[in-house]
């Protein structure tokens, strides 16, 4: 029996709770998949807390940041699922990757980050073009802090521009979306395990 893995899901939504957001419901549809493969999935839909702007672990002043990142640190795999706002990731997505930036000079005694070893995947919802973009903008900043990322470590769905209908408005999820959810879980599970078993190399 191997361990448990864990997994958090940052929902950048910019609706707060208890509001319906599909970004939520397409990051629990990630977590149906990843609990099939044993893994403990908790959510923390990021508008909820104030996190202050900066690249430092903790602002001050009232920053709840702290209390996200301790899970964040503790998590095996990220899940960032974010909106398409005018193109681009919401802005609570781009305040979560900057603050995910002071992880850099968290490393370990052989100078490795801290985020070195686990695993990031994302997931997209919108009305409006710009999925990949979003996806290939926040991958990269997650790589960027020590994140891996796995084979097909993405899920996204696109309405059609300038639409009403939402995710969260779905009878059934349209099979290409639902395979791809999928596979992001899998893989996402499968390079967790592996990284958490065999290390990357010392840095030094």
């Amino acid at each position: 029996m191997t361990d448990t893995l864990k997994a958090l899901a940052l929902v950048c939504t910019l609706k707060p709770s208890p509001a319906p957001s599909s970004s939520v419901l397409i990051a629990e549809h990630v977590f149906e998949h990843l609990r099939r493969q044993d893994v403990d999935c908790d959510t923390v839909r990021c508008v909820d807390f104030d996190i202050a702007p900066g690249v430092e672990p903790d602002m001050g002043g009232g920053d709840q940041w702290p209390q996200i990142r301790t899970k964040v640190l503790d998590a095996d795999i990220l899940l960032i699922s974010t909106p398409v706002w005018l193109g681009h990731p919401s802005s609570i997505t781009q305040r979560v990757l900057e603050r995910l930036d002071a992880e850099l000079s968290n490393t370990d005694d052989a100078d490795r980050p801290a985020l070195a070893g686990k695993v990031a995947i994302v997931s997209v919802v919108g009305n409006e073009d710009g999925a990949h973009k979003v996806i290939a903008d926040v991958l990269q900043g997650l790589n960027d802090v020590g994140y891996s990322v796995p084979a097909q470590g993405s899920t996204y769905w696109n309405g059609r521009a300038m639409d009403s209908v939402d995710y969260n408005d779905l009878d059934e999820v349209p099979d290409p979306v639902a395979s791809a959810t999928a596979a992001a879980a899998r893989n996402a599970a499968h390079l967790a395990r592996q990284l958490k078993a065999t290390k990357y190399p010392a840095y030094q």
